[in-house]
């Protein structure tokens, strides 16, 4: 299972370096990772993606606190989170073909950022879903490029499950 770990550490240089070399030690991965300022002067948020058990990510979060420059860890991946990604996706956009691109970047409200005779490069903001969708649907145009950020995620305040209300919803209508 994947986890997703939200850790508040201080700005300071090496700290990165040091979680990465905790990881590396232990012979873990990082499916993701997202860094950047927090709400404070200072510190640094960092979401990371992390393949294990439960038992490994409580592990893993202890060895975490054992560093220096770590404030908080959090793993959130069952609590109800806003979640988003950046994609800029390179596509191969013959003029046969870019209004059935343009069509598909419209349904899924895509930017395009760079236009070229060729090549159209879109912008896509979303829940990581929306990335692998978007992406098996222009696969068929010629993919040339990709850039990804890495998730990041933030606790919801009100406390909603959006995942837990689209399978509610989507298990009601199949029944009736």
């Amino acid at each position: 299972m994947k986890h997703t770990l939200s850790v508040l550490v201080e700005d300071e240089a090496g700290v990165l370096s040091r979680i990465a070399g905790l990881f590396a030690r232990r012979g873990f991965n990082i499916d993701s990772l997202a860094v950047g300022p927090a709400e404070k002067p200072g510190i640094s948020r960092i979401t990371m993606i992390v393949p294990g058990d439960n038992r490994t990510i409580e592990q893993l979060t202890k060895q975490l606190y054992k560093l220096v420059s770590i404030l908080k860890v959090q793993d959130i991946t069952n609590i109800p989170c806003v979640e988003r990604e950046l994609v800029l996706i390179k596509i191969q956009a013959s003029p046969q073909n870019r209004s059935f691109i343009l069509e598909i970047s419209s349904v899924f409200r895509a930017k395009v950022v760079d236009m070229a005779y060729e090549y159209l490069i879109l912008e896509v903001t979303g829940d990581p879903g929306k990335m692998v969708a978007i992406e098996q649907l222009l696969k068929q145009y010629g993919i040339v490029e990709i850039a990804r950020t890495g998730k990041i995620s933030l606790i919801r305040a009100s406390n909603v499950d959006t995942e837990f209300l689209r399978n509610t919803l989507s298990a009601q209508k199949i029944s009736s």
